[in-house]
């Protein structure tokens, strides 16, 4: 097995490092459109709704990507991908960018040859029961069967989780959402376990979602944010600063309904730098001077696009916890306009 998975990660960076070498920008540009990766469907950060038009929190940034590089959010072609084809996907370019609630790891980082271009999504791995099962801890489940996606990070740290506590489990392999949600609620797990947002998520789906519950534990760090192949520096600087530009916007007051205002000039000279009335950053990007504007119409700044898609207010239901604003106590925060 281990024979395996390392000529598989040779097999994926040496992909990666073929399809950098051919210049994402330029691809993109030629193309006139954005091939995005997202999952195969998780409510309130990548699904089609019931005309097929997708959105989401991840959604948005492949959204406000496109919008940024060519001036139109919908010029966007969304492939799903699952845990196990998410990477070679990214890996031999059939897409440019993979938005997907994916973690971001060393091993993933280097020896698969991508770059996590920032974190837009603090998480953690938790686990969701039926009430009735009577369960109040992750650590009363010696001996259940969990219903686990292959290909991720869940899968070693559910292994080291029942690990350290002594406790025995049977794997449900799943390899999508919707067929976790299925095997799930036909009772083929005793518990679902996946990053808590992803919980919440599939939860919110559910016909009856009071019937469920998120036990209090989390058992990793999960930060989840887009990722791009090594070796495509200009392609990532932009994808990273197409993110930066939506928490700034938040930072500074930035929002959907004073952005046409904004973009007229003001005294903060931040503003004008990411608005582009003043000083050359789009040119340094390789884009014009409105590219920020743009990405940041498409849903607003970073606690409006959180907000609309996966919020309080919202099926989901997530607080802002972690992703509030360094200023608010959380770790959200951007490198300066500068």
């Amino acid at each position: 097995m281990n024979r395996t998975v390392f000529f598989g990660a040779l097999t994926v960076a040496g992909l990666a490092a073929v399809a950098a070498s051919a210049g994402t920008l330029d691809d993109v540009k030629a193309r006139g459109k954005l091939n995005c990766g997202v999952s195969t469907g998780l409510v309130g950060f990548a699904a089609p709704d019931a005309s097929g038009r997708w959105g989401g929190f991840d959604v948005t940034i492949c959204r406000a990507v496109a919008a940024a590089v060519l001036g139109d959010a919908e010029a966007v072609e969304f492939v799903p991908t699952t845990g196990k084809t998410r990477f070679t996907a990214l890996a031999s370019g059939e897409v440019d960018l993979l938005a997907r609630n994916t973690t971001w790891t060393l091993s993933r980082d280097v020896d698969l040859k991508f770059d996590f271009v920032g974190v837009n999504y603090y998480d953690g791995q938790g686990f969701m029961v039926p009430k009735a099962l009577g369960v109040s801890s992750a650590k009363e489940l010696d001996g259940a069967t969990v219903c686990i996606q292959t290909g991720t990070t869940t899968e070693l740290n559910l292994a080291d989780f029942f690990r350290s506590n002594n406790m025995s489990y049977e794997p449900v392999p799943i390899e999508t959402n919707a067929e976790a949600q299925q095997q799930y609620l036909a009772g083929a797990c005793d518990t679902l376990t996946t990053d808590a947002s992803g919980l919440a998520a599939t939860r919110a789906a559910f016909e009856n979602p009071d019937d469920h519950i998120v036990l209090p534990e989390i058992v990793s760090k999960e930060p989840l944010g887009p990722l791009v192949r090594h070796g495509d520096n200009e392609w990532g600087d932009i994808v990273r600063w197409t993110l930066n530009a939506l928490v700034s916007a938040e930072e500074l007051g930035i929002t959907s309904a004073n952005l046409a205002e904004l973009s007229g000039g003001t005294d903060n000279p931040e503003i004008n730098r990411i608005l582009g009335t003043e000083g050359n950053m789009g040119e340094m990007l390789g884009l014009d001077a409105d590219w920020a504007a743009r990405a940041i119409a498409v849903g607003g700044n970073y606690a409006e696009v959180f907000e609309t898609n996966i919020g309080e207010n919202t099926p989901i239901g997530l607080s802002r916890g972690l992703n509030a604003l360094w200023t608010d106590g959380g770790l959200i925060y951007s490198p300066p306009f500068r």
